[in-house]
């Protein structure tokens, strides 16, 4: 079959899954209605996420074994049931549970097909197709965002959760119709693996990853360079009307963001084919760290502040999209499901780490100053801890190279 189809599908199913994004357009109407704090409603998409790594791991096994239609139904299934029931919400439990829980799993389900699919279709173009697949997460925001904004001002936020619900339930459907693994043993037309490089790596059994430092080091940088991003995607909306903007300047910040962090797991997929995945990995992460406090400091001047949105999404949607790929670089595709969600957990502390400094900082100190601050010291050390998992890459690599030498001898 054209292997294009299963682009198509990843993307339509990551279009459902980014709605998690948007959930900053609900905070106001929800905290008006209910009289709830920040940090309370805060814990909704802290708790969504946390669920989202923790499924990724049981998805990832299940695609690994059953191939990957079975997870992206459960995914479309839990995603739609989720938004339908948080129309229902009465309290924070049930918010917790419906939302927080339903449809996390629902994207742990979704998002764990997409990547491997990816993977093992295009060896030659890994990075940039797997770019391609998660970018329909990221750009979701940009569609659903002013979707939902404008459908809450006419109708309210119960019809909307239930409209969107049935939006999704249509997209994942679709996605997991085309969602297909290629043949035992597949190779694109005219393609060979390299020495090195993509296509030319074991395939590491989880417990082998799990042994390596450089999984570690990933691990922390992962964890550390996407809070940032996570802190932002949260309070992104409330950050935006405590700058002095409009509740519609401030939505479009959302619509903003969602085309940097598109273009970041997209543009930098294609960059980190070419540059390579770590290089790419460590100049966006330090773009983080200098982008969180001049996003604070230049909130009050409208371009700036999109301008540093763009920035900020666009350095964290270029680690969802690159760590995907240099996992299957490093550790194969065989038991890239499994793997990658083994890593995927460090975004999932983010998803605490992140969302929590901003709640904490806003209701204590009634701002956000130290927020950014402290996202932009912890980019800083992720920087330290990928430049390590460069180094031990490298190690390997001669320790590889050395022994199969003295094998040959």
């Amino acid at each position: 079959m054209n292997r294009w189809r299963v682009v198509i599908g990843g993307m339509s199913m990551n279009l459902a899954l980014g709605s998690l994004y948007a959930w900053s357009v609900f905070v106001l109407p929800l905290e008006k209605e209910f009289g709830w704090t920040r940090a309370q409603t805060s814990w909704v998409f802290t708790i969504a996420i946390v669920t989202f790594a923790l499924t990724f791991i049981l998805a990832g096994r299940i695609q690994d074994k059953l191939g990957p239609r079975p997870c992206a139904l459960a995914g479309a299934l839990l995603v739609s049931l989720g938004f339908f029931l948080a129309s229902m919400t009465t309290s924070l439990l049930f918010l917790y549970v419906v939302f927080g829980l339903i449809v996390g799993a629902g994207n742990g389900f979704g998002y764990a097909t997409p990547i491997p699919v990816a993977s093992k279709w295009f060896p030659d173009k890994r990075g940039l197709v797997v770019g391609l697949m998660v970018g329909g997460y990221g750009a979701s925001s940009a569609i659903i965002g002013p979707m939902a904004t404008r459908w809450i001002d006419s109708m309210g936020w119960r019809p909307t959760f239930q409209l969107l619900g049935a939006t999704f339930f249509v997209l994942g459907m679709l996605g997991t119709w085309l969602m297909v693994n290629p043949p035992q043993g597949y190779r694109p037309a005219g393609w060979t693996p390299k020495a090195t490089g993509s296509g030319a790596s074991p395939d590491y059994s989880p417990l082998e990853m799990l042994r390596t430092r450089r999984f570690y080091e990933m691990w922390v940088a992962y964890c550390l360079g996407t809070t940032a991003g996570l802190m932002t995607i949260s309070q992104l909306v409330p950050f935006a009307r405590s700058a002095g903007m409009t509740a519609a300047a401030a939505t479009f910040a959302i619509t903003v963001g969602a085309a940097g962090n598109a273009g970041g797991r997209i543009l930098s997929g294609w960059l980190s084919d070419t540059l390579g995945r770590l290089t790419t990995l460590r100049i966006m992460i330090l773009g983080s760290a200098i982008a969180m406090p001049a996003l604070f400091l230049f909130r009050e001047q409208t371009l700036l502040l999109y301008i540093l949105v763009v920035a900020v999404y666009w350095c964290y949607g270029t680690q969802l999209s690159v760590f995907a790929s240099t996992t299957a670089d490093m550790y194969g595709t065989r038991n890239l499901g499994t793997n990658y969600g083994l890593l995927f957990t460090a975004w999932g502390a983010a998803g605490i780490i992140g969302p929590m400094i901003g709640a904490w900082v806003y209701d204590a100190f009634g701002g956000y100053r130290y927020a950014f601050y402290a996202a932009s010291f912890l980019a800083v050390v992720a920087f330290g801890s990928l430049t390590l998992a460069a180094s031990s890459r490298f190690s390997e690599q001669v320790a590889t190279a050395q022994s199969a030498h003295a094998g040959k001898v």
